[in-house]
């Protein structure tokens, strides 16, 4: 994929690539079967200036667009995707409030270690009746001298158990409108709880979140006034969806690429099984929905970064992408047979963890009603 890359773009995307090759691919089976959050790769990224990329200079970033943050991260995931989705986390959804919001303080203490990776960041939406409902939210914060009360209850908090910080949504005001809060793990009142146990990304750590009583300081209230937290969530939605897709694509292209191996070397019959039709067919149908799929995520990535409308394009790549994904991983290990559904071969895994693009950011089911609205209007 070279379609109107400039050069540094084409640099971040080797980068990126050969450190996947050397240094996550080969140990990829042992972080996944460790069960816990990978943090040697985690600081390596950190080094390599992943967290900080598309943030600005005065805060120790290099400013970087959304097409090469995509192009680092689809490498990522190509290699594992429990690290693609701690250094999502870590990049976007875990930093992005604290930037756009936070105080001089917020930024100094908080947000520059986290983009050196030396503090770890996540965001608090998700709750056990409040999914793709935001407006099931329940948590709430109650004003008090000094700041606010927050309790309440989340879950499926990626990154929770080693958290230093957390992005809360919650409702406040007499309206019960929701607004954004930064919680530190220190603050009393705040329990990090059992931690669920998945199908995959078993690197990446999921846990429950709880609230009680919480007090949070007005200096943490991040929005600028109560209420406002649904504009700034839906201005970043776009952003998530469009690098869960790019993350979708690097576990495509790994699992097409184990599947294009094995059909090399696996012979029957007198032949490798590529010399049958029928292996060609799947092979050529994986290929070809993955290109365009690829296409699609860098064209809402490029609409991103020209400040063009991209919401609709953003919820179109990521179900587009998640869904091909889903595909050719069932397809890999349907060329694999029964060694697709053996553990000593990664496509058991890329079966496993694809299954994390079609949930963040968004379900398919929503993500077609958000395309069907924009195409009503």
């Amino acid at each position: 994929m070279d379609f109107d890359l400039n050069a540094e773009q084409r640099a971040v995307r080797d980068a990126f690539a050969r450190f996947v090759d050397e240094r996550v691919a080969p140990q990829a089976a042992a972080l996944d079967e460790a069960h816990a959050f990978p943090r040697a790769p985690f600081d390596e990224l950190a080094r390599l200036g992943l967290f900080a990329m598309r943030y600005p200079e005065d805060v120790g970033g290099s400013g970087a667009g959304l097409v090469e943050f995509c192009l680092a991260l689809q490498e990522i995931a190509r290699g594992s995707m429990s690290l693609a989705g701690a250094a999502a986390m870590q990049s976007l959804m875990g930093t992005k409030f604290l930037h756009m919001l936070g105080n001089a303080d917020i930024r100094a203490r908080l947000l520059v270690p986290a983009l050196r990776g030396e503090k770890i960041g996540a965001i608090c939406m998700t709750e056990p009746n409040a999914g793709s409902d935001l407006g099931g939210i329940a948590t709430r914060a109650k004003k008090v001298d000094g700041g606010y009360r927050l309790s309440g209850q989340k879950t499926w908090i990626t990154s929770a158990p080693v958290a230093d910080f957390f992005t809360v949504f919650a409702r406040a005001g007499e309206e019960g409108r929701l607004t954004i809060f930064l919680v530190e793990r220190s603050f009393a009142g705040l329990a990090v709880g059992r931690e669920i146990h998945k199908m995959g990304v078993w690197a990446l750590p999921t846990s429950e979140v709880a609230f009680d009583e919480c007090f949070v300081p007005d200096t943490h209230r991040l929005s600028r006034e109560e209420g406002d937290g649904e504009g700034h969530l839906r201005k970043t939605l776009a952003e998530i969806r469009i690098i869960t897709g790019a993350m979708a694509l690097g576990i495509a292209h790994a699992a097409l690429a184990a599947a294009a191996r094995y059909a090399a070397e696996r012979k029957q019959f007198g032949k490798p099984i590529n010399r049958f039709q029928a292996i060609q067919f799947k092979l050529a149908e994986m290929s070809t929905a993955l290109e365009a799929a690829t296409q699609l995520v860098y064209y809402a990535a490029w609409l991103r970064d020209a400040g063009r409308p991209h919401h609709k394009e953003a919820a179109m790549c990521k179900l587009n992408a998640s869904e091909t994904a889903a595909m050719v991983c069932d397809q890999a290990a349907r060329v694999l047979a029964s060694y697709g559904y053996a553990m000593e071969y990664p496509v058991q895994r890329y079966l496993r963890d694809v299954r994390f693009t079609l949930i963040g950011g968004g379900t398919s089911e929503i993500l077609k009603a958000i395309i069907a609205k924009e195409l009503a209007v």
